[in-house]
């Protein structure tokens, strides 16, 4: 039987504009990776394994990076997994725990990236998008537009075909979650925009304006994860959030067979990891008090909403139009201002996520806590791919 696992420190930088800071990915990691000891309350010389993840960067950047931390001999696993890296950093150092093969395990993701839209990196060797892409040229053709807000933005225009939703739907969510990040020290953004700004944003690929896309950013994140066994030896059960469901699911066959450009984004994967996280932990979508959603673009939040089970299908705009993922409304989704106005460094992205809601469910989260929060809804998605979803519940011990 697997052992249950705790989460007992969280620790991130704030997110920033690519250059804008004079640092490097050692020091972001050191940043986060020390704020996420010291929220825990413990030395480095605890952690006995580590997962790191990162997408740009050479073979043992996870190596440099923790060994700000220390030098202490520990095996540490580099790891890369488009945008859905950080969580799975943090599902790696869960599953290290749940076995029994370590008590303490960190789990660190930064990026340090480039300026602009995300591109190819190698042109000599296979895309692992192609099949992504591919069909994306054949069902809905290619525009002169970045390649991702193309991909997520037909996500969005099937969902509108399909069911009648309006490219205002779609600006409330990033009005939304621009909103939200108002009240986010860590967050790339800070400001409050209009809903008619949000509209009159520069158009990046209908129906998304620039305000309803996630930027590029650097920034990293940490988490420390401990067995009961070392949550009791070392007095946190005060501090420690437990895992209660984890999930990973990668593409099925209906991504690239059914012709949808919403499943092409990872709906299926989405749906199967959260419902297998429920049966996991025996709790619903209707029990989750907050979310923090991969919102890399204002489409993927709306589809996204349907396949955690949040909306019922073809429901999930007239909730938006509702105010339904917002303070006062059915559950809050991104208090954190999400990735659309967070920032979205890669690697980091997931721990973030999780950062914040394990402030969340502790009572830390300052202007952003959702009042009476218990249960907390974890969603990091990268296509080509891998979706992850967790479960957090402050410990009961």
């Amino acid at each position: 039987m697997a052992r249950r696992v705790f989460v007992v420190g969280v620790g991130m930088t704030k997110f920033e504009k690519p250059q804008a800071r004079d640092w490097d990915y050692p020091d972001m990691a050191r940043e986060a990776g020390t704020r996420a000891l010291e929220d825990a309350g413990i030395a480095y010389d605890l952690v006995e394994q580590a997962a790191v993840g990162y997408c740009y960067g050479d073979s043992t950047c996870g190596e440099r990076a923790v060994y700000q931390l220390g030098l202490t001999g520990i095996p540490i696993y580099n790891v890369n997994n488009n945008c859905s890296t950080g969580s799975t950093a943090l599902f790696l150092a869960k599953q290290l725990v749940a076995g029994d093969i370590a008590d303490c395990v960190l789990a660190l993701g930064f990026e340090k990236m480039e300026k602009g839209s995300l591109g190819a990196k190698y042109t000599d060797r296979t895309n692992p998008m192609d099949r992504h892409f591919g069909c994306m040229s054949e069902w809905r053709g290619v525009a002169k537009a970045p390649g991702a807000p193309q991909i997520f933005g037909n996500a969005g225009r099937e969902y509108m075909e399909r069911y009648g939703a309006k490219a205002e739907h779609f600006a409330r969510i990033g009005y939304k979650n621009h909103k939200h990040s108002v009240n986010n020290p860590y967050s790339q953004f800070q400001t409050e925009y209009s809903l008619q700004e949000i509209l009159d944003a520069p158009m990046v690929f209908e129906p998304l304006t620039k305000l309803q896309c996630c930027p590029t950013s650097d920034g990293s994140g940490a988490a420390i994860l401990a067995s009961e066994r070392f949550v009791r030896e070392h007095g946190l059960e005060a501090r420690a959030v437990e895992i209660l469901g984890m999930s990973m699911k990668t593409d099925f066959p209906s991504s690239f067979d059914e012709r949808s450009s919403i499943k092409l984004v990872g709906y299926d994967m989405s749906r199967a990891a959260s419902q297998d996280v429920y049966q996991q932990s025996g709790k619903g979508p209707e029990d989750v008090d907050v979310v923090e959603l991969h919102d890399c673009f204002s489409a993927n939040e709306m589809v996204t909403y349907e396949a955690l089970g949040l909306a019922e299908p073809g429901q999930a705009y007239k909730l938006v139009a509702d105010d339904a993922f917002t303070y006062g409304g059915k559950v809050v989704v991104n208090p954190s201002g999400g990735l659309i106005s967070k920032g979205h460094p890669l690697g980091a992205t997931g721990l973030a996520q999780c950062a914040e809601l394990n402030w969340q469910l502790r009572g830390e989260a300052n202007a952003r806590q959702v009042e009476g929060a218990a249960l907390a809804l974890q969603h990091n998605l990268g296509l080509g791919g891998a979706a992850v979803v967790t479960l957090y519940q402050k410990a009961q011990l």
